[in-house]
């Protein structure tokens, strides 16, 4: 019992969830109210917090967010960015920044996972950049480019380029990013949220040592996903 005290503890609500939590909560419990003084059965209530109040633990769930620290040495290593499912470990064409080879790899993230992202290496981030796009499934390979989608482009105190590139998914129709261009990032801190199912791609330089599987479950930082050259 103590040590799962100890790990609710460590866990807290995500910003980008607090004000629908506290109004959607004030709602179902006005709408509640309601429903148990207008009836004399108590069915209708009883319906309404079973199918309403399971959905808003569904979204508690979903704003969840851990409070973690990495405490591996950092040096070279590429941390997962987010919580997920590893569904891309390929050496692919970059065409819109690096014009060559790099090796990709994509985390795919269900609405049960956490949906805060972390920055996955040390360094400055170069730039940002946001473009509108479409909402395909993200899992699909055309969503890392078509998809509505945010890069992040990141340089290593060695000097190498690490892009970082969030995805929205059929479901997600918001991607937040607090990376902000010439500031310098550390693993531990957050690169941003994207609100329901989604994805995230990490594009490294060739010769990077992928350390994950397919289909490997994740947890944004904490599984070390590569090592750079």
């Amino acid at each position: 019992m103590g040590e799962r005290i100890k790990k609710l503890k460590k866990i807290r609500i995500h910003r980008e969830g607090t004000e629908e939590l506290l109004y959607s909560m004030f709602a179902l419990i006005a709408i509640a109210v309601v429903l148990w003084r207008s009836f004399d059965t108590p069915i209708p209530f009883i319906l309404f917090i079973a199918i309403f109040g399971t959905a808003w633990l569904l979204m508690l769930n979903f704003y969840r967010c851990p409070i973690r620290y990495f405490n591996d040495d950092t040096d070279k290593a590429v941390v997962a960015p987010a919580d997920g499912k590893i569904v891309v470990i390929e050496e692919t064409e970059e065409n819109e920044y690096f014009h060559d080879k790099r090796l990709m790899i994509s985390i795919f993230m269900s609405p049960l996972n956490v949906h805060a992202n972390w920055f996955p290496v040390d360094g400055k981030v170069k730039f940002v950049k946001h473009f509108n796009g479409n909402y395909h499934k993200a899992w699909l390979p055309k969503a890392s480019e078509e998809n509505e989608h945010a890069d992040i482009m990141i340089e290593t105190p060695h000097g190498e380029e690490v892009l970082v590139r969030q995805i929205a998914g059929a479901m997600a129709r918001r991607i937040v990013t607090y990376a902000k261009a010439e500031e310098e990032c550390f693993i531990d801190e957050h690169l941003g949220f994207i609100k329901l199912g989604s994805r995230v791609d990490v594009y490294l330089p060739l010769g990077s040592t992928p350390c994950v599987k397919m289909k490997q479950p994740t947890t944004g930082d904490q599984t070390i996903i590569a090592k750079l050259p």
